[in-house]
C-alpha cells in the first residue's frame, strides 16, 4: 500500500509540473501565432496512448510512459524528429519562419513556469503554515549521532555552537546542504565544557549520500506522531501521543537508539514499552527488513517555534526558498561535473524520490516536495544539452548574435544526440535507483 501512495504522490506532482512547463511553451507558440500539433501529458512512446481528442488544430492527450510530456510545435525540430516540414518551404505559422528573438521566448516558456510555480508554492506553504524550527537554545540533550557523526568527529550530547564561525540559532541551519556544500565546513561544539572544531572531510557529499543524508540530528525523545505501515503491510500496535521507553526491555527513549535497537532485529517481532495516558503498556510490533515498524515521530519533549508571515511577507519568503533551492541544486551540480561528487551515490531518480513522497498522504510534503521539483525541473532544462530546451536556447543565443541561422541537419543531428544523451542518463538514474534498493537487502 506504502509503494502505491508514493507512486501516486509521484504521478500527480509530475502530471502538475510537465502539464504547466508544456502550457508554458504552448502559451508563448500560440502568442506568436505558431502551430502546436500536439500536447501531451506523459509520453505515448510507440504511438499508444491512453487518452487524446482533437481541438482546433492540436491533438491534445495523455501518454502511457509517465515520464515526462511534449508539446509538437509545427516547423521545429523536436524529440519527434519529424523532418517531413521540413523539406518544404517555411509556412508562416510555423516556428522556423518566426524571428530567432520570438523562437527564444518559446523555449523559454516551459523553465519561467516552472520557476514562478515553484516561487508560487513556496509562498502559500510559508503563508498556510508558516516555518517552523527548531531553536538550538531547546536542545536540551545536545545532538545525536550515529556511527558516520562519530566517523567524523561529532559526539552524542555535543552542543552546536556555529558552523564556518557563524553562530547556531536554528538547528536546521547546521544541515542546511548549503552550508555543508563549501568545501571543508567547520563545525563548533561544545563538549564538557571546552569547545571543539570538526572539519568536514574530503568527499563528504558522497558519504551523506550513503548514509541517507544524516550526519547528526537532534537528541530528542520519541513521542508517536502518526502509525503507518512497514515494508510487509503491518501496522504497529501504537497510537497518537505514545512515548516509546524500552525497545525489547533495553531502556532507550531516545530516536536514535531506538533505531539502533531495531536494527539488531530486523524481520523479526519486538517487544515495546510505551506510555500512553499516564499509563505503562507492553505491546508487540513487527520489524520489516528496513528496521522499521511503521510509525512517524514527533519532537517530543523539544520544544519547536513557528514563524507566520502575513501574505505580502509570504511571496519574499517564497522567492528566497525558491532562490536558496535553485543555488542549491547549481552547487549540487557542479560538484558532480567537476568530480567532487559521485553521481552514483548523489543522484536520484523516480524511485528515489518517490520515497521521499513517504508512504502517507501529507500534503505539506506533497507540495514542499513538488516546489523543489519545479525548480530543479526549470534548472535541469536549461542545462545546454541537446534536446532540452537549454540546447535549443544555446543554438537561438548564436542565431541571434551572429545573425546567421545553423543549418536544419545540423540541428537534426544535435537532437539526436541529445536524445541519446538523456536515454543513456535515464538509465543510468533508473538503475542507480535498482542498485541501491538492492544495497539494502544485502
Amino acid at each position: 500500500m506504502d509503494a502505491l501512495v508514493m507512486a501516486g504522490q509521484l504521478i500527480l506532482s509530475l502530471a502538475i509540473l510537465v502539464t504547466l512547463h508544456e502550457m508554458g511553451h504552448f502559451l508563448a507558440a500560440r502568442a506568436f501565432g505558431i502551430k502546436v500539433e500536439k500536447f501531451y501529458l506523459f509520453f505515448d512512446a510507440g504511438g499508444f496512448k491512453l487518452f487524446s481528442f482533437k481541438k482546433g488544430d492540436t491533438e491534445y492527450g495523455i501518454g502511457w510512459l509517465p515520464l515526462g510530456g511534449y508539446v509538437k510545435i509545427a516547423g521545429m525540430i523536436d524529440e519527434s524528429l519529424d523532418t517531413d516540414q521540413l523539406a518544404k518551404e517555411p509556412e508562416p505559422w510555423e516556428f522556423r519562419a518566426k524571428p530567432a528573438w520570438q523562437r527564444l521566448i518559446v523555449m523559454l516558456g516551459g523553465v519561467t513556469v516552472n520557476a514562478i510555480l515553484g516561487i508560487i508554492i513556496f509562498t502559500f506553504l510559508v503563508y498556510g503554515y508558516g516555518k517552523e524550527y527548531l531553536p538550538v537554545e531547546n536542545m536540551k540533550y545536545g545532538i545525536a549521532v550515529g556511527e558516520f557523526g562519530e566517523r567524523l568527529g561529532f559526539m552524542e550530547g555535543d552542543k552546536l555552537v556555529a558552523v564556518n564561525d557563524i553562530p547556531v540559532v536554528k538547528f536546521k541551519d547546521a544541515v542546511n546542504p548549503n552550508t555543508y556544500l563549501i568545501d571543508n565546513s567547520v563545525y563548533t561544539v561544545e563538549r564538557n565544557g571546552a569547545k571543539k572544531n570538526i572539519t568536514l572531510p574530503k568527499g563528504f557529499i558522497d558519504s551523506m549520500a550513503g548514509n541517507k543524508g544524516q550526519f547528526i540530528m537532534p537528541k530528542q525523545k520519541v513521542k508517536v506522531d502518526r502509525v503507518t505501515q512497514n515494508a510487509y503491510g503491518k501496522q504497529a500496535p501504537l497510537k497518537k501521543g505514545d512515548i516509546i521507553l524500552t525497545v525489547n526491555d533495553s531502556l532507550n527513549p531516545f530516536i536514535h537508539t531506538i533505531k539502533e535497537e531495531l536494527r539488531k532485529v530486523k524481520d523479526q517481532d519486538v517487544k515495546l514499552t510505551v506510555l500512553r495516558d499516564g499509563k505503562e503498556e507492553t505491546l508487540t510490533a513487527n520489524v520489516d527488513s528496513n528496521a522499521s515498524i511503521g510509525f512517524a515521530f514527533s519532537s517530543g519533549d523539544l520544544k519547536t517555534e513557528t514563524t507566520y508571515f502575513s501574505f505580502g511577507a509570504s511571496w519574499g519568503e517564497g522567492y528566497t526558498m525558491a532562490k536558496e533551492n535553485l543555488l542549491l541544486n547549481v552547487k549540487f551540480f557542479g560538484k558532480v561535473f567537476s568530480g567532487k561528487a559521485d553521481a552514483s551515490k548523489s543522484l536520484s531518480g523516480p524511485i528515489g524520490i518517490a520515497e521521499q513522497f513517504g508512504g502517507d498522504w501529507d500534503w505539506q510534503n506533497f507540495w514542499t516536495l513538488t516546489g523543489l521539483l519545479s525548480v530543479i525541473l526549470a534548472f535541469m532544462n536549461l542545462l545546454p544539452i541537446p534536446a532540452l530546451d537549454g540546447g535549443h536556447v544555446v543554438f537561438l543565443l548564436y542565431e541571434m548574435i551572429t545573425g546567421k541561422p545553423l543549418p536544419e541537419k545540423f540541428l537534426h543531428v544535435m537532437q539526436v544526440i541529445g536524445m541519446v544523451i538523456l536515454l543513456a542518463l535515464m538509465v543510468f538514474i533508473f538503475g542507480n535507483d535498482i542498485y541501491k534498493i538492492i544495497q539494502r537487502f544485502i
